[in-house]
């Protein structure tokens, strides 16, 4: 749980600003709000698309960035060696164990199946029980609705209970999920 004087939000994100300027406009808005509030960003540590947005806004807002990459993405010089921290790793399985260690709480912006996938991973341990960390979905643009859609009919089909679904916490304004996050999760 966080303390009240240290608060770790991972974002997964998309390593590519997307078509859409509201993407963009959104990450940006994202790791302000992450740090105005004193928070830490605990990210996929690249320094391309919505990821370095969203890191380049934290650190300029005042907040401190944890990043961790592997070192494949590291050689082709995507990794943002501006952070406060950046790990550089063997494996994809090693980033995304030190993301989870390290945050409170998982906040998914648009992006492409990495996001997903990164997504699903941390729904689905906190469906088995491996945590208790909130996690949301910051729907920009309707990017989600689809998804979203898609979720809701799974229930329908009897494929996701109702309590399961309710976990994925959805918003539309990246500070007030933020703030339900962060109030979940202490």
């Amino acid at each position: 749980m966080p303390s009240p004087t240290h608060f770790s939000i991972c974002v997964y994100c998309g390593s590519r600003p997307g078509t859409d300027p509201r993407f963009a406009q959104s990450a940006r808005c994202t790791g302000a709000w992450i740090g105005s509030q004193g928070w830490e960003l605990v990210y996929g540590g690249g320094k391309v698309g919505l990821m370095g947005m969203v890191a380049d806004a934290t650190l300029a807002a005042g907040g401190t960035v944890y990043g961790v990459i592997p070192q494949n993405l590291m050689d082709k010089e995507v990794g943002h060696t501006g952070l406060t921290e950046l790990h550089v790793v063997d494996t994809m399985h090693t980033r995304k164990t030190m993301m989870f260690e390290r945050a409170d709480a998982f906040v998914a912006l648009p992006g492409g199946i990495g996001t997903f996938e990164e997504l699903f991973e941390i729904w689905t341990w906190h469906q088995l029980g491996v945590h208790r960390k909130p996690f949301g979905l910051l729907n920009v643009g309707g990017y989600y609705d689809p998804l979203i859609a898609m979720l809701d009919g799974m229930v329908a089909q009897g494929f996701l209970s109702p309590q399961v679904r309710e976990l994925l916490q959805v918003g539309t304004d990246a500070a007030s999920l933020l703030q339900r996050l962060a109030d979940a999760a202490s």
